[in-house]
């Protein structure tokens, strides 16, 4: 298997039929990644080494899903300089809000790139990697045309009510 070029991380293993929808777009695109469960609260240090590992190993896009207080994708951005694309997800009683607002409210310097809340935040997710990955691709750059091409033909074949 070829070295991930994403890491999808996520808090808790529940988390992963949501953060499978980012999963299933880089397999679209051939993409390789590598998922795993970390939580920035109940194992900080594994998280920390890992996020801290994947620049050396070659991963360019960090990809983190965590709901509740969802500190894991401001964590990890502050341990690395990779882009990072957070997921916050609807696990809690606020259903997601509490995590949007965990993961957007970054402070200055530590960005987080933060998509909506749930299965459609992670699809999207996958393809902002996509689109990161794709500024020094030119082949990937022409598979994510033709991608939003045919987003655009089915939407306009299905237009009539």
């Amino acid at each position: 298997m070829q070295n991930p070029l994403v890491a999808i991380i996520m808090g808790s293993k529940s988390d992963v039929q949501v953060m499978e929808g980012a999963a299933k777009l880089l397999d679209k695109f051939e993409i390789p990644y590598e998922m795993k469960v970390l939580s920035a609260h109940r194992t900080p240090d594994a998280a920390g080494d890992y996020v801290m590992s994947l620049e050396a190993r070659g991963v360019k896009v960090l990809i983190a899903g965590a709901g509740w207080a969802a500190h894991l994708a401001g964590v990890s951005a502050a341990r690395t300089t990779l882009p990072v694309i957070g997921v916050p997800i609807d696990s809690s009683p606020l259903k997601g809000m509490d995590a949007l607002l965990s993961t957007v409210q970054m402070p200055p310097g530590v960005p987080v790139a933060t998509m909506s809340i749930g299965k459609g935040g992670a699809h999207n997710a996958g393809v902002f990697a996509v689109r990161i990955l794709s500024l020094l691709d030119p082949g990937l750059a022409k598979a994510y045309r033709a991608f939003i091409e045919e987003m655009a033909k089915e939407l306009i074949a299905n237009s009539d009510l």
